[in-house]
């Protein structure tokens, strides 16, 4: 009879495989190699997580649970207007601290892509967000059903993102927000 699962290390485990992740992105990820970074073996990692596709899915999830809750602490004052709500948004968004997990976000989106069999809930973290921004730019939704404008306003965030992170011209991206802003003044 093995040993029974321990709930404590295995999310103890998930902290700091989500860590790696983050700092080292899933391209090639490898059980050996991060085992050895946590300090574990890779049979235990298969042990918690029951595989690597299982591991990673916990991972990604972790991920997104972390940036969800900082992004909800962070979220700007409903008081400003719908400009100084994406104003903060994006600042929060495009620090430098916030590297990683555009990184990853981008990373299983491109790999998704191609092997979308690998991350069979991709898709709810882009709809996660529609909620968030739903409520966050109320003011200039038509109604409660309305998708276009938190696509809308995911889409230029995560374009100016991937554009920022690709080629780290931080003033073309900002001048680009700046532009999108100017839309949205009544």
């Amino acid at each position: 009879m093995g040993r029974p699962p321990d709930p404590a290390r295995r999310e103890a485990t998930l902290v700091r495989a989500t860590d790696y992740v983050l700092a080292h992105g899933l391209a090639g990820l490898s059980l050996r190699p991060l085992a050895a970074a946590l300090d574990t073996s890779p049979r235990m990692l298969l042990y918690d997580f029951g595989s690597k596709q299982e591991l990673v899915a916990a991972v990604l999830a972790e991920a997104r649970r972390r940036g969800a809750t900082r992004l909800a602490a962070n979220l700007p004052a409903e008081a400003g207007s719908p400009e100084e709500r994406l104003r903060g948004i994006w600042a929060w968004m495009s620090a430098p601290e916030r590297a990683p997990f555009v990184r990853l976000f981008f990373e299983v989106h491109a790999d998704g892509l191609v092997h979308p069999e690998n991350y069979p809930d991709r898709a709810e973290a882009i709809t996660d967000w529609f909620d968030t921004l739903g409520t966050t730019f109320r003011d200039i939704t038509t109604g409660p059903d309305d998708t276009a404008t938190p696509t809308l306003v995911m889409a230029v965030v995560r374009g100016l993102l991937f554009d920022l992170t690709n080629t780290g011209d931080r003033h073309r991206t900002d001048h680009a927000l700046d532009r999108f802003c100017e839309l949205l003044r009544p």
